[in-house]
């Protein structure tokens, strides 16, 4: 089982690897708006789709490495109840934290 998981993972890094950046924009759509809880999904999905229009390789790398860290996290970054690490500091984040873009459906 080990073995087949490795092999998955190599397989998901090599199709990364050869995404147009459009792709990789796409996927990280995907990923912002599947994070697991409710919450995260309006925070995360709803500032891509605020923001990515204008985004370039650098904002979309910042927006990918982003979705690597635990939502619990980027969260209190965006609420501002936990300091922004330097690696994500920046307007990217300040416009992340302004929350104007969370669009709850009632």
């Amino acid at each position: 089982m080990g073995q087949r998981a490795n092999r998955r993972e190599r397989q998901a890094f090599s199709l990364a690897d050869h995404l147009t950046f459009e792709g990789r924009k796409q996927r990280a759509r995907f990923r912002a708006w599947h994070r697991g809880t409710r919450e995260a999904d309006y925070m995360i999905g709803g500032f891509f789709d605020r923001y990515h229009v204008g985004w370039g390789e650098d904002d979309l790398r910042w927006f990918e490495a982003l979705l690597e860290e635990d939502d619990v996290d980027v969260m209190a970054w965006a609420l501002k109840t936990q300091p922004v690490p330097l690696r994500f500091a920046g307007p990217l984040i300040e416009a992340m934290q302004l929350l104007d873009y969370v669009d709850i459906p009632r």
